[in-house]
């Protein structure tokens, strides 16, 4: 079977990563990335030191060209060059951007991965792997959703799939901004509450887990590290909160860490993914503190850490799978997963 190509519209802090992962995959071809300039993910990434060195380079705006030509990177051609070439395309471009991509996308009949950001109504489904594969195998187009809502999908699935919810409240405490952005967004010295109750976050949840009852608040604090998220279920049945450690212990790409064993605070739990020499520092799990995990009756509660910039990744790289029709579920995850080192 022939490799499914893949390019990458939108070079930042998404777009380098899938096209990173997209480049460890055995069963697909990174084709070439474009942007509307040579910023410094293309320097770092595409450099003569970076990981995609020799990856063809296009440009995504027709007025940037002789600008992105002017540096020592070459410019290979336009965004509809790299249209004309690929299967499938990721669109890491800012949010609202994305739905002005998709008339050309579609003119010439390419499958479209989207971004948390996006419209849900700018894809065919919104997509995590884990709970709607199946469901969108074959779609035009997906929209892999945000970090947040990774995160909280993957947790209440596993649980769910164990006891049932019937009412989930959860309160998100937000990263201000991504590390990089902390020139344009950030610092920040306040607390900064979402003042729309429910917050967006558990609307989007339904767009993956349409039967699920759930409620959100959120804030942004000054970190740029990432999300940490506290939540409270209601179980179908009264449940041991060793049966809940079982179901996350178990669960695709859900880790838990002991506060007791040292990790007691999200840049120590950080700090396990750089010694153990993942790129970048990566964290595509959720990551769930496991004295945290507590049972009551029939209330569940549980605390997990969200890295903001990478657990996405792996659901894009399965949404590839899934619009092409190439692989099973399981299957899938497991190529994934092995490729990024992912231990479950």
């Amino acid at each position: 079977m022939s490799k499914v190509r893949v390019g990458i519209n939108g070079f930042g802090t998404i777009g380098k990563r899938v096209a990173h992962a997209v480049s460890l995959q055995t069963d697909m071809k990174l084709v070439g990335v474009a942007n509307r300039s040579v910023n410094i993910n293309v320097r770092n990434m595409l450099g003569k030191k970076g990981p995609l060195y020799k990856t063809d380079l296009y440009c995504s705006e027709p007025a940037n060209m002789k600008t992105m030509e002017s540096t020592h990177f070459k410019v290979k051609g336009s965004l509809e060059d790299l249209l004309r070439k690929v299967d499938v395309i990721i669109d890491g471009t800012p949010a609202g951007i994305e739905a002005k991509n998709k008339p050309l996308y579609q003119k010439h009949r390419v499958k479209q991965i989207y971004q948390g950001g996006a419209d849900k109504n700018v894809a065919d489904a919104s997509f995590t792997a884990i709970a709607n594969y199946e469901k969108c195998v074959g779609k035009d187009s997906l929209r892999v959703v945000s970090c947040n809502t990774t995160s909280l999908v993957r947790t209440i699935h596993a649980v769910n799939e164990t006891v049932g919810l019937k009412d989930i409240f959860a309160v998100l405490v937000r990263r201000a901004a991504d590390p990089h952005e902390d020139a344009d967004e950030g610092p920040i010295i306040s607390v900064v509450p979402v003042t729309k109750v429910p917050s967006h976050h558990g609307p989007d949840v339904q767009t993956v887990l349409p039967k699920i009852n759930i409620t959100t608040m959120a804030c942004a604090i000054p970190t740029t590290l990432n999300h940490t998220h506290f939540i409270t279920a209601t179980m179908d049945k009264e449940c041991s909160r060793e049966d809940i450690i079982d179901a996350f212990r178990n669960a695709c790409r859900v880790l838990l860490f002991r506060a007791g064993e040292g990790y007691e605070t999200s840049s120590q739990i950080a700090e396990y993914f750089r010694d153990t020499g993942r790129p970048r520092s990566d964290m595509f799990e959720a990551c769930v503190w496991e004295e945290t995990v507590n049972t009551v009756k029939n209330k569940l509660y549980w605390c997990h850490v969200v890295h903001s910039e990478a657990i996405t990744i792996p659901e894009n790289i399965d949404a590839i799978r899934a619009v092409m029709n190439t692989d099973k579920k399981l299957s899938s995850i497991r190529k994934t997963n092995k490729s990024l080192n992912i231990e479950k």
